[in-house]
């Protein structure tokens, strides 16, 4: 794990991660496309983390913190580079910065199909809250 770097994106990583997350991501979201990941780096720079390995973009995860609650989101590890630490070492960035900021709590988004992602956020000592329901309401473009 020496040569694992990680970072927040930049603007110019944009397509890249829209790449990557087609390739190593469950699911899709209303916000992936270019102008969605560029206001997340734009209001929040230091959310989206990215893992690269020899330049290469490895993983990500988007560690969100509205001043009240930490939201985690597209914990992603390209399938070739899976079981090797990064979706560990990503979370610990992520926790990090949450506990840098105030935070007290973090909660992850999992699809309920995805059992790989439910697992492995159960390895990393998160449960679901079956009490709540997510509910939402796409806003007008």
């Amino acid at each position: 794990m020496d040569d694992l770097r990680i970072r927040a994106a930049v603007a110019a990583d944009i397509d890249a991660v829209l790449a990557f997350w087609k390739a190593a991501a469950e699911g899709t979201s209303i916000s992936d496309d270019p102008a969605g990941v560029a206001r997340l780096v734009e209001r929040d720079p230091e959310a989206l983390l990215l893992a690269e390995r020899a330049g290469e973009l490895v993983g990500t995860v988007i560690a969100g913190f509205d001043g009240w609650r930490c939201h985690l989101y597209r914990l992603a590890v390209h399938p070739g580079h899976r079981r090797r630490g990064i979706g560990g070492a990503l979370l610990a960035a992520a926790e990090e910065r949450f506990v840098r900021l105030g935070g007290r709590r973090a909660d992850a988004m999992v699809l309920d199909r995805n059992a790989l992602g439910r697992a492995v956020w159960r390895a990393a000592e998160y449960g679901p809250e079956e009490q709540w329901t997510r509910w939402v309401k796409p806003l007008p473009a």
